[in-house]
């Protein structure tokens, strides 16, 4: 368990010789011994100083504290918007709790629920009557814990709540009509695994529980022995993960916690009733028929390789009666191929229809993506009482990645995945094998100008959501890229002819729109689309819900009136850039001009990028984004820097483009003319200047900027969070890698900025939460980093965030995250300030 420490609230800074004090990135040489005395004095009082967390400038901190803005859900049944208000930052105190990391998993033991949730600080009700909005009523939350996971009940008259408190997480229910908020007397549910819920009717639910005696955890006063692990003559390429299990102690205390009984809760008398016996659940469905549902079970033993959600489980149908018929059981994804899957049954899904069937896919090729077959998947059904043999009902070329239900539950979109072409294609199945598939679309999944979008769902009795269908149609809501930005859309698929019909476009002049807005579709309110709720923003306004009608959808009433709560930043300037690398290949940018920057003006300027692989140019240079969305900045985005007086090039594009299977040879060589290409357009714009540019990026970013920094000379520094940076400690595979290291070690050796830190000269501000857990960026690739670059006489800063993961939470840690950007930029090249020109 991970207890509270005195270093808690200290971010640790663990370069002397980027300490603070106006001194140059590493001291230069003294010239006698006083000299040398006073340097080693500065740079230790200055290294002293920054071990506590510091603030941004006061125009940051006025945009971090700022209220958030609402989201919007509406109820299942179409009568009530909820107006939620989420908390923007967490304490570093609640990070600090006591928290398990065990088998892939971070959860709080004292409440058997994720480390982390989203708190809602408040909640309104908006009645929709007949389309149009009535009073709005606020819910009152009571105080102490954290209300967090809202949901509506099926006839959308009730609506849950989760509140975690130091001890518990109970379920509140609230009276849609009155606002009203009660809670479950003596109910603790349990969330470390599963949080859904199975309505049996308007008042009953069925979900997990803690065991009513299920007693205290065990504890251990020493090992019990050496942790051993053991593999002989065997393939067994499991990607690196953190918070796995070492030991069977460890085992034993994750079974405590994570075992749940399942139970039947009636909301009107407040009763809990057991059913069946605990277990390890780790999902509940439910399926159509009434008083059923399909649960995945864990089985021990557990790995010491891979998590939680890779352990062997088994399928049930359980009755609340308390009977259980045994499905199948998934195998323990060990020994698996790179990219590969498991043999046998995986995947489980429930029927939402009356038939009560339940399927699950099973791999043709071995689980093996490099068998050269027919068909990857097949997708096998087995219907009531479960007692007979499984019955195939449809194949796919590649390997199977997404079952929706439509409707009844005699079809579904079946969506595969071709790894080796990067391509997607997705079929309506009969779900009794009885017809033919057909075809609805194929397309590369870089591809956003051909991206149908995401089906329209609708909640049935039982709380399951499914493609909802009005006729023979089905409704899809999609971003709507194209050359001019994204234009969200609303389209109405017939399914027997696979026809479209778009009903609404944002900024559509047939809709009644206008070039200036950003409206996206929040639901259809009736079988035909003639009335439609959306979210409009522009740059200066932000996003209310709007109801539209009338011919062709071109009447809106809006009804909410959302405030802008950082008014400061409407006097920044945003335009999207497009241009081309030497090769042809289209790149773009957004630039971002800081409030009170003057034409001509050149400044310090930041680029932020994140790679990403395409198979050919077309798709690589596709735009991305909107420039009729309201601005707001959220947590550690670069784009606070703008507030200091920085020009900032946000989500510059950085395609690698060929072959899936070899794109990363060339990786270095298509950043390199990626990066050259934002210089110069940058440069050609008027709005910086080439020795005062800095480059930066987060995750697979930060290995791009280390990279950037040690093969070329192009920025005059660099800003890396949460990166990797050694990619021998990642050989079975990294981002879109799928060769293993020894595969292709010179890849791994090349792409690895680690081993050229000799070479790594340019300043490089190192960030790491400490307990990051995304596969591959361990806090140990950035130590090591600074390591290598310090003792090499590079120029490197490194800090590490306490208790904070993969992306930073904590409001102290995200404040001090922004302060360390903009000092950074600062020393490097200049307050945010116009560049004197000769």
């Amino acid at each position: 368990m991970s207890k509270p420490r005195a270093s808690a609230l200290i971010p640790l800074t663990l370069s002397l010789s980027a300490a603070f004090g106006g001194l140059s990135a590493i001291a230069a040489p003294a010239d006698d011994a006083a000299s040398t005395s006073a340097q080693t004095s500065a740079l230790t009082s200055a290294a002293t100083l920054a071990q506590i967390y510091q603030q941004p400038s006061e125009a940051i901190r006025a945009v971090l504290d700022a209220k958030a803005l609402p989201v919007y859900q509406v109820s299942p049944d179409q009568r009530t918007l909820a107006i939620v208000v989420n908390r923007k930052s967490r304490a570093i105190a609640e990070l600090a709790r006591p928290v398990l990391r065990q088998a892939g998993l971070r959860y709080d033991p004292a409440t058997d629920s994720p480390q982390l949730i989203t708190t809602i600080e408040s909640l309104s009700l908006r009645p929709l009557q007949n389309g149009a909005s009535g009073v709005e009523r606020p819910v009152a939350l009571p105080a102490g814990g954290a209300f967090h996971l809202l949901r509506f009940s099926p006839d959308g008259k009730r609506f849950l709540l989760n509140r975690r408190t130091d001890t518990a997480v109970e379920l509140w229910v609230g009276d849609v009509a009155t606002g009203k908020l009660k809670a479950v007397p003596k109910l603790k549910l349990h969330t470390m695994l599963e949080n859904d819920v199975v309505w049996l009717n308007d008042h009953e639910l069925v979900t997990l529980t803690v065991p009513a005696k299920r007693g205290a955890a065990p504890t251990f006063a020493a090992p019990s022995g050496p942790a051993i692990q053991e593999s002989i003559a065997r393939n067994s390429p499991e990607r690196t993960q953190q918070d796995l299990l070492t030991n069977a102690q460890e085992a034993a205390v994750f079974a405590h916690h994570a075992t749940s009984q399942l139970a039947r809760i009636d909301l009107n008398t407040g009763a809990v009733r057991p059913v069946g016996e605990p277990g390890i659940f780790s999902h509940l469905e439910a399926l159509g028929t009434p008083g059923q549902v399909l649960t995945m079970r864990l089985l021990p033993p557990f790995s010491y390789q891979v998590g939680w959600d890779d352990f062997a489980a088994q399928a049930e149908v359980r009755g609340v009666d308390g009977k259980v018929a045994s499905i199948g059981k998934v195998k323990l994804k060990e020994g698996v191929p790179v990219e590969g899957v498991i043999t046998g049954p995986r995947n489980f899904f429930a029927s939402p229809g009356a038939d009560g069937a339940v399927y699950w896919v099973e791999a043709l090729d071995g689980g093996d993506n490099r068998a050269q077959v027919p068909h990857r998947d097949r997708l096998m059904r087995l219907d009531a009482p479960y007692t007979g043999e499984a019955r195939e009902v449809h194949r796919v070329p590649q390997r199977l990645s997404r079952l929706e239900f439509v409707e009844g539950g005699k079809q579904a979109l079946v969506q595969d995945f071709d790894l080796t072409k990067m391509r997607t294609s997705t079929e309506l199945v009969a779900m009794d094998g009885a017809s033919p598939a057909q075809r609805l679309i194929e397309r590369s999944v870089r591809d956003r100008y051909r991206d149908p979008g995401t089906p329209v769902h609708r909640m049935q009795p039982t709380g399951r959501p499914v493609v909802r269908l009005d006729g023979d149609a089905i409704w899809y809501f999609g971003t709507g890229a194209s050359p001019e930005g994204d234009k969200p859309f609303i389209d109405r698929l017939v399914l027997a002819s696979n026809k479209k019909t778009r009903v609404f476009q944002s900024g559509s002049e047939a809709n009644g729109g206008d070039s200036a807005h950003y409206e996206r579709p929040l639901a259809v309110l009736d079988t035909e689309g003639a009335r439609v709720l959306t979210v409009r923003e522009s740059v200066s306004e932000p996003g209310n819900v709007m109801l539209r009608g009338g011919a062709a959808l071109a009447t809106a009433q809006a009804l909410t009136d959302a405030k802008d709560p950082s008014p400061q930043l409407r006097d920044i300037q945003r335009e999207f850039v497009r241009f081309k690398r030497a090769d042809g290949v289209e790149l773009s940018f957004w630039l971002y001009k800081p409030p009170g920057y003057k034409a001509g003006e050149r400044r310090p300027t930041f680029v932020w990028a994140y790679p990403l692989e395409y198979t050919d140019a077309s798709t690589a240079g596709q735009v991305s984004g909107s420039g009729n969305r309201f601005n707001t900045f959220a947590g550690t985005s670069p784009l606070m820097l703008l507030l200091d007086g920085y020009v900032v090039l946000m989500d510059a594009t950085m395609p690698v483009v060929g072959d899936p299977k070899t794109v990363n040879d060339s990786f270095i060589a298509q950043i390199t003319a990626n990066a050259q290409a934002v210089i110069d357009k940058a440069v050609e714009l008027g709005v910086s200047d080439r020795e005062h540019m800095v480059v930066g990026g987060h995750s697979y970013g930060a290995f791009m900027t280390a990279n950037l920094l040690a093969h070329t000379h192009l920025f005059k520094a660099g800003i890396a969070r949460s990166g990797a940076y050694n990619r021998s400690l990642t050989p079975f595979g990294f981002q879109s890698e799928r060769r293993t290291y020894w595969e292709a070690q010179d890849v791994y050796q090349k792409l690895s900025p680690f081993n050229y830190a000799d070479k790594l000269k340019e300043p490089l501000l190192l960030i790491h939460g400490e307990a990051d857990n995304n596969s591959g960026t361990f806090p140990i690739q950035s130590a090591r980093l600074y390591q290598a670059l310090a003792g090499t006489g590079g120029s490197v800063r490194y800090v590490t965030l306490p208790f904070e993961s993969h992306g930073y939470s904590a409001r102290e840690s995200v404040g001090h995250t922004l302060w360390e950007m903009s000092e950074w930029m600062k020393r490097q090249v200049g307050p945010g300030a116009p560049i004197p020109q000769p």
